[in-house]
């Protein structure tokens, strides 16, 4: 094989990996699809082996390119860092840091909270990476995430910003047509939302017990987004953040004496990126914003 193998090829290889089509990998790059197609062609030429063959679904990765995953994956990791550490400008409050956030909070929570840090600092520029899995801050895939499990790691620092309680919400049209139920196991003759192949939200469904079996549920999504808005617009019963709930005068908290769980929620960085003056504003600045939420009535 040859030595040299450019960046940009393995770029070009990992999108491909990961989107499972060339096409798509295409639209990731914001590339041609002869380019994706010609790039992926000369790598393959240039290790002397075959990355990808052709299957119903799309391009099956061969155990070759399986195996070669890692690699690239922290080869992107590493020039994402290295974007980030450039677009800083010394001991200025200024440049790009990458934040990890739960779907929910990334969408409902987040956005007033990043209004205010641009307030503060302008010169701060934020990329926001929704998931639900956790990003590897030991590799610094990101800067800074909001977890809500709590951080184990010793090189971690973190910070506990909130208990957020979760609770069961309703759209007024759905109370006004079907009532309001008077207990848990009430649920059972209502309309309930909840969650359709994460096994970590069954269970936690299953828990709740009622209407929230998984066999009995309306509508199943694994995006609790889109719970909410299913939920907001009269479909059912959903589980919320509960000051996302009560914020919202469309919905109705049912059963508000109950807390079906809480959210332990912490901020977190790399004790390498902790000092750094970027890094640390939009760590104290999203300290203080899950401080200043409200806990729900």
């Amino acid at each position: 094989m040859n030595s040299a193998v450019a960046w940009d090829d393995q770029r070009i290889f990992l999108a491909v990996l990961e989107e499972g089509s060339l096409s798509a990998a295409a639209r990731r790059l914001g590339l041609s699809h002869p380019t994706v197609r010609s790039r992926i062609e000369a790598l393959e030429s240039a290790l002397g082996t075959v990355l990808f063959t052709r299957s119903v679904n799309g391009l099956a990765p061969t155990e070759t390119a399986e195996a070669l995953r890692g690699a690239a994956r922290a080869m992107a990791m590493a020039s994402d860092l290295f974007v980030r550490q450039a677009s800083s400008a010394g001991d200025a409050v200024a440049g790009t840091v990458r934040v990890s956030v739960p779907e929910f909070m990334g969408i409902e929570v987040m956005p007033a909270m990043l209004a205010r840090l641009r307030a503060a600092h302008p010169g701060v520029r934020i990329e926001l990476s929704l998931s639900n899995a956790p990003a590897d801050l030991l590799a610094q895939e990101v800067d800074v995430a909001v977890r809500t499990v709590t951080p184990k790691q010793a090189a971690l620092v973190a910070r506990k910003v909130a208990a957020i309680p979760l609770g069961l919400f309703a759209a007024r049209s759905y109370v006004a047509r079907r009532g309001a139920p008077d207990s848990l196991a009430a649920l059972a003759d209502h309309d309930v939302i909840g969650p359709d192949r994460n096994r970590i939200d069954l269970a936690f469904a299953a828990q709740i017990g009622g209407g929230f079996l998984r066999e009995r549920l309306v509508l199943r999504t694994d995006s609790h987004p889109a719970q909410l808005a299913a939920a907001r617009a009269g479909v059912g019963i959903a589980v919320a953040q509960v000051p996302v709930g009560d914020a919202d005068p469309r919905l109705v908290r049912l059963l508000p004496e109950i807390d079906v769980a809480v959210l332990e929620t912490w901020i977190v960085t790399h004790e390498n990126l902790a000092k750094v003056p970027r890094v640390r504003a939009v760590f104290d600045s999203l300290v203080d914003s899950f401080g200043a939420m409200p806990r729900g009535r």
